[in-house]
């Protein structure tokens, strides 16, 4: 028997062989606590954390993960009305706010990232789908007074004979019930919203401008701040000239902040406008001396050294090097990158008395409440927390500094405050995807059949950082010096003692080869480091699949065939390289353009990608893309394909443009003038093609990404001879 309480939704969760083991609480009782304030509408039936029946027979359905235009809130809402036997569009859709049963469960904690949405939560919501309809089909039937097994559902109605009833009916009965067992699934042959194609739920709302993302919130009285931060990541403040700041019209307020100067102005224009006249005077640290140069020099340096933590170690690769008829090595450069989402960092809080209200799109949400809990010092069940649309997030809005110093500044002023960061904010402050330089040196026999991989990285760590700013939230009760400490130990742990998956992800995984070393250097000037779309394989794809393509050649065989022979261990993705290789055989390319090929796996997708590419006067143009996906079960196919074409043109930005330069450790570049988009007219035709294997969803928000660079290097190198191993990619010289 499930326990009768809503209390808790997500009883336990485990990740067994790619599969979720979810338990779920569920009952139709009335008198437990709800899980949203909103949720206590009159009349209403909550039978878990997710679905709501209104009277009016308005189905509403909360959705826990943040809508940051991966389309993962039509998705969610498929999954539930799947089994439910709602159309998704028929309901009403709400961004949830923070509460335990929205856990992910693949994080232990309510978070939106990992490309793990759809595949956390595929059981988890048909299930309270499922459930939620036998409820509603056993109590139609003893309302009707017939047997359940008489009656069927359509859309919201419960169907006996030629009568239809609206679910709404059969509430009162519903709420005295529990459900002993979980209702059955269905098959996929049943499906009538999963695999299918459709817009998008909240289409209309964007298109319009109705929807609310964290940078529309208006609420009386609001004042809006802009932050004066170190131009160098660390320095300490030692004084500040504000006096020509605090006499421009309408400013209210001018002062320190944990994190560097507030101006307060009646609009965003004015406080922006004052807070170039503040003067501070930073006292810089060592990160001061650190240009761009250096990062790679000291990255040479440490992998040149060889003492680093060594990752996984298998066989004798020393051995099977010396054995091998193939040896090659190279070495590869990825910079540091921005993420810059359209929507710049925002958060609005309003502080009254001991209650606090806060609006923002965030990848984290339970962070929300503990954090403004911390700064306000007031009961984190006081904070009322309102999720909007993120405008993009590819892994910022998991960091929350913007959340904690637009609470700082709403605690100083005693006003409501909207902080925003301006573009030159989110581009030079970071956090960052880290530089990274990788070195591999690889071997193949006589028969084309890899015999060893030794593959070293050298750069900053992800993982201690991102930890270092989520440990206020999910420890509130522990001090300030005392999570500083933590943070400080968990730096030492990857640097001395193992490797920060994070890090090294994707760089060794792909291929079948017996004899594998992974080796990581870290090397920390201090820069604020932070998850970035596709994470580690954002870098060690293009290096991994670099040397693929070169060893490849040095071994004499076709790039495609020397995958298919190395990947026999991992049948998923050679299927997706035999199919990508198919339709790569079968274009026919116009004269001056040539293919490159790339495949990677991530986030449990297999994903090859072909680049069409010319050269002409020095310019890389990529002309097409076609990616070949097996991502499981495609719950929306159309969401699917533009989640790889984003990832293909949010890379190939990456590849081609982007790059941030340090120089006395700050960031040179502050806008898009220098720090470019791909525009339109440069957008390749971009063709994706799923393959279904039958499996359940995996990750898409991300895969897409990791093959498109290497793709296009290798075509690069058909077209030109060169072998570019640094990104952005660039020509020794016009061709």
């Amino acid at each position: 028997t499930v326990n009768v309480s809503r209390r808790r939704l997500l009883q336990a969760s485990a990740v067994t062989g790619g599969g979720l083991v979810v338990g779920l609480a569920f009952t139709g009782c009335s008198s437990t606590p709800e899980p949203l304030p909103v949720a206590n509408t009159e009349g209403a039936w909550t039978p878990n954390a997710f679905i709501q029946v209104l009277p009016d027979n308005t189905i509403r359905f909360y959705t826990a993960r943040s809508e940051m235009g991966q389309g993962v809130t039509t998705g969610l809402a498929t999954l539930v009305g799947e089994e439910l036997d709602v159309n998704p569009f028929d309901m009403d859709i709400r961004l949830a706010g923070v509460h335990e049963d929205y856990v992910n469960p693949l994080f232990g904690m309510q978070g939106t990232g990992g490309s793990t949405s759809i595949r956390a939560h595929y059981t988890q919501l048909r299930q309270a789908g499922a459930n939620t309809r036998a409820l509603i089909l056993e109590a139609a039937a003893r309302d009707l007074g017939v047997a359940a097994s008489s009656l069927a559902t359509d859309n919201g109605y419960v169907v006996a004979g030629e009568a239809r009833h609206p679910y709404s009916d059969f509430i009162a009965t519903a709420q005295s019930l529990s459900i002993e067992a979980d209702a059955p699934l269905k098959a996929a042959a049943e499906f009538q919203f999963i695999g299918r194609e459709s817009r998008r739920v909240d289409a209309i709302a964007k298109a319009t401008g109705t929807a609310q993302f964290g940078i529309d919130v208006d609420t009386p009285d609001l004042h809006f701040a802009v932050v004066v931060r170190a131009p160098v990541a660390g320095a300490k403040l030692r004084s500040v000239e504000a006096s020509a700041a605090r006499g421009m019209p309408r400013v209210t307020d001018v002062f320190e902040i944990g994190n560097g100067v507030a101006i307060v102005a009646e609009s965003f224009w004015q406080a922006k406008q004052a807070a170039a006249q503040v003067q501070v005077d930073w006292n810089i640290g060592a990160l001061g001396q650190v240009d761009t140069q250096t990062l790679r020099a000291d990255y040479t340096a440490a992998l040149d050294a060889g003492e680093g933590v060594d990752g996984p170690d298998e066989g004798d690769v020393e051995e099977a090097l010396s054995a091998a008829s193939t040896v090659h090595e190279a070495e590869y450069w990825a910079p540091l990158l921005a993420h810059a989402p359209m929507e710049p960092m925002n958060a609005t809080v309003r502080i009254d008395g001991d209650r606090a209200e806060v609006w923002t799109g965030i990848q984290f949400p339970f962070a929300v409440p503990a954090i403004v809990s911390r700064v306000a010092d007031i009961p984190a069940e006081n904070v009322q927390f309102n999720q909007t649309y993120l405008g993009g997030g590819f892994g910022r809005r998991g960091s929350v500094n913007y959340l904690t110093e637009a609470a700082e500044i709403a605690v100083q002023s005693a006003k409501p405050i909207q902080l925003v960061w301006t573009r030159e904010d989110d581009i030079q402050q970071g956090p960052f995807r880290p530089a990274s330089l990788m070195r591999i040196k690889a071997g193949a026999d006589a028969d084309g059949n890899l015999t060893a991989w030794d593959a070293a990285r050298a750069g900053g760590n992800i993982s201690p950082d991102s930890f270092r700013t989520l440990l206020p939230a999910a420890f509130p009760w522990m001090g300030d010096a005392v999570a500083e400490g933590v943070a400080q130990l968990s730096e030492m742990y990857f640097e001395k003692f193992a490797t920060d998956d994070s890090s090294t992800e994707g760089l060794f995984e792909d291929y079948d080869h017996a004899n594998t070393r992974v080796t990581h250097m870290t090397v920390d000037h201090g820069l604020p480091l932070t998850f970035w779309r596709s994470v580690g394989h954002s870098y060690t794809a293009f290096a991994k699949e670099s040397m693929i393509d070169e060893i490849a050649e040095a071994a004499g065989m076709d790039e495609v065939a020397f995958r298919l022979q190395n990947t026999q261990n991992a049948p998923r993705l050679n299927n997706v390289i035999r199919v990508a290789g198919e339709h790569m055989a079968k274009m026919n390319p116009p004269e001056g353009h040539h293919l490159g090929f790339a495949a990677h796996n991530s986030f449990l997708t297999d994903v090859a990608e072909i680049a069409e590419v010319s050269v002409e006067n020095g310019k890389i143009r990529v002309h097409k893309v076609t990616c070949v996906l097996d991502c499981g079960q495609a719950v929306n196919p159309d969401i699917v394909r533009a989640q790889m074409e984003g990832g293909v043109v949010y890379g190939l930005t990456a590849a081609l443009y982007g790059g941030l330069n340090l120089e006395r450790g700050t960031i040179k570049e502050s806008n898009f003038h220098d720090y470019p988009m791909l525009r339109m007219n440069e957008s390749p035709e971009i063709e994706v093609i799923i393959i279904d294997s039958g499996t359940e969803p995996t990750g898409v928000g991300e895969p897409g990404l990791p093959p498109i660079a290497p793709a296009v290097a290798n075509a690069v190198y058909k077209a030109t001879g060169q072998r570019l191993r640094s990104l952005p990619l660039q020509l020794a010289s016009a061709l």
